[in-house]
Order: C-alpha cells, then sequence, then structure tokens
C-alpha cells in the first residue's frame, strides 16, 4: 500500500469515531494538505520520499540527500578524472572544457586547468556513477521507472585567476534540452569533496521551477565567460537565494527550470562535483527553432560541425539522442 493509500486509510477510519462538527473541520484541513500530496506535479507516487521532503521539492524545485555516495565511489570517479586531464585515457566524444584565462592545471603544469568534461557516458568508470542504485531509486521519484540518463558532467571549479571567469551565471538546464516534459527531467549533483561558498558552491533561486523557461544569453561581464556559460536574461537579483553547501557524498536533485548557477572559487584549490541529468524515457523531442532555444542550438552545430565535418545536417535532437544511455526500465520514444 502506497503513503497515501496508507494516510487516507487513518483518516478515514479516524473520521467514522468522531463528533459531525469535528468530522467537518478534519476533512476540510486534512485535504488542503492531501492536495498537495495526491495532486502533486513534480514529483510521482513512490514509497522513499517522506510527505514532508516531496512537499519540499514541490514547492522549492530541489530536495538534497546527505551523504547518498559513498566515499569509495567518489574516490574512484575522481581518480578517473585524473586519468584523463594526464591523457592515460581516451573517450570516444569526451568534451573537454578549459577556463579562457591562464588557470595551471592540477596535473599538467603546462596546460591550462580543465574546468569541465562532459558527454562521459563512454567511460565505463565515470559512467558508473548514472547507474548508482541509490541515485536512481530518487530518480525515479521523478521520472517514472523508464529513465534515460542525458547528459552527463564531471565540474572542475578552478581557483578564480581573478576574472571571476569561475563563476557560473544564473541560468535553467532546460535551455539546453530539446526534449519535454520539463517535469519528468531531473539533474542529480553530487558533491566530490566539501562545496561551501569559498569555493563555490551551487546557488538556487527556490521556487522559480514553477516558471517558464526564460530567454538566455551570454551574461555582459568584464572578465568574459566561459564558452556555452550562458545566464538567463530576465531574473530579479533581489529575489531570495540559498547557497547548497555540501558535503562529500551530498547529492542535490533538483527541476531543469530551477534558476542556478554557482560563485567563484576563492580558494587556491579545485572544487570538484559529479552529476547527471536523467529525463523519462517517455520525453519526446521538440523542434527548438523560432524559441529561445534556438540560439544553442545553433551554437551547439556550429562548435559539432567545426570538431567533426561530418556532423554537417545531423539535427540538434539527434546530438542528444547519441548521448542518451537506458539505465533503468524500457526505452521508450527518447
Amino acid at each position: 500500500m502506497s503513503q497515501a493509500a496508507e494516510r487516507l486509510r487513518l483518516l478515514t477510519g479516524h473520521l467514522d469515531r468522531a463528533p459531525a462538527v469535528v468530522v467537518s473541520s478534519l476533512i476540510r484541513l486534512k485535504l488542503l494538505s492531501l492536495s498537495d500530496f495526491f495532486f502533486s506535479r513534480y514529483t510521482l507516487d513512490n514509497d522513499l520520499l517522506k510527505p514532508e521532503e516531496r512537499l519540499f521539492y514541490e514547492q522549492n524545485g530541489f530536495l538534497l540527500v546527505k551523504k547518498l555516495v559513498a566515499d569509495e565511489a567518489i574516490d574512484l570517479f575522481r581518480k578517473e578524472f585524473e586519468r584523463i586531464c594526464k591523457r592515460e585515457v581516451r573517450i570516444p566524444g569526451l568534451i573537454v572544457m578549459r577556463d579562457i584565462t591562464i588557470a595551471k592545471s592540477e596535473f599538467v603544469p603546462d596546460q591550462k586547468a580543465i574546468t569541465k568534461i562532459q558527454d562521459f557516458q563512454d567511460d565505463p568508470e565515470l559512467f558508473r556513477y548514472c547507474s548508482l542504485p541509490q541515485i536512481l531509486k530518487y530518480v525515479e521519484c521523478f521520472t517514472g521507472p523508464n529513465i534515460m540518463a542525458m547528459h552527463t558532467m564531471l565540474i572542475n571549479k578552478p581557483p578564480d585567476a581573478g576574472k571571476k571567469t569561475s563563476r557560473h551565471p544564473m541560468h535553467q538546464d532546460l535551455h539546453y534540452f530539446p526534449f519535454r516534459p520539463a517535469d519528468r527531467i531531473v539533474c542529480a549533483w553530487t558533491a566530490l569533496e566539501r562545496v561551501n561558498r569559498q569555493n563555490g558552491c551551487l546557488v538556487v533561486l527556490p521556487g522559480t521551477h514553477t516558471g517558464t523557461l526564460k530567454e538566455h544569453d551570454y551574461p555582459e561581464w568584464e572578465g568574459g565567460v566561459n564558452k556555452m556559460y550562458h545566464g538567463v536574461r530576465d531574473y530579479d537579483p533581489q529575489q531570495p537565494r540559498v547557497h547548497l553547501e555540501m558535503e562529500k557524498g551530498d547529492t542535490v536533485f533538483f527541476h531543469p527550470l530551477l534558476i542556478h548557477g554557482s560563485g567563484m572559487n576563492k580558494t587556491q584549490g579545485f572544487r570538484k562535483a559529479i552529476s547527471c541529468h536523467y529525463a523519462s524515457s517517455d520525453c519526446n523531442y521538440i523542434d527548438v527553432k523560432g524559441t529561445t532555444q534556438e540560439n544553442i542550438e545553433n551554437e551547439v552545430k556550429e562548435i559539432a560541425s567545426k570538431k567533426l565535418p561530418e556532423a554537417v545536417g545531423i539535427t540538434f535532437q539527434d546530438m542528444w539522442a547519441f548521448r542518451g544511455r537506458l539505465v533503468k526500465g524500457e526505452k521508450r520514444i527518447l
């Protein structure tokens, strides 16, 4: 029996024995709280999330789970990242991004710092993160049982070189995705070490997931912006925000419309995190031409054609379909 059904059974049992006036009041009060539970939009019926956790995600668009990923797994991910930086391993399709300023690499002194690697779906060591059972059981609460891993990243935020380029502008992840519905997409973001305001933790604007996808473009920052770091053009900078300080192994799940970003890394070390965006395989691709997403479509296709001339003519949707990997359930549309 689901949590919702059990709560309803207990409630009706109590009402059978209560006076009429009390019954009327209880029905009115209970239905107000149960309406959030039964008619939730952003979460699905499950036996994992507590009612207060489910309600928190519904209202705020994110949920932080402490110590979800073990140290042993995290150490393996960090080691694999080091091997990639040292070029000890070559991964097909892996995108390596470096800082636009002259920041020294951790592992190769004469190279610029690697700030992010994307699309590690063909790296067995890193992709293990996307299939961790403890991650997927939470993901299923948002996507349903048929789960695709659509976008993979390991973020290596470097010490800021004085140009503030280690910042990530406030954005919505849905800006990058040509598939819907948004409510069946979720990101899992795990800290690979302690993450705080000093080294540039995530910053979220609670409740913004209930809005619409906003226009994005490169912010006009004096020090410049790293490639593909688009930001929301119009949001209220005075809106309440939450800094998500996390310990190693903590994982935050958040909605693709949640406005979020991260500040500068003011320390001397690199700040690491690993993430995967998941979607229900029942999601469908959309055409973004003529929408606010057309600029990112054009940029992605331009970059792809420069790196791979044979990619000319491949659609934005095809690029995402190529990345996607089934991690649980059945492959349907995506």
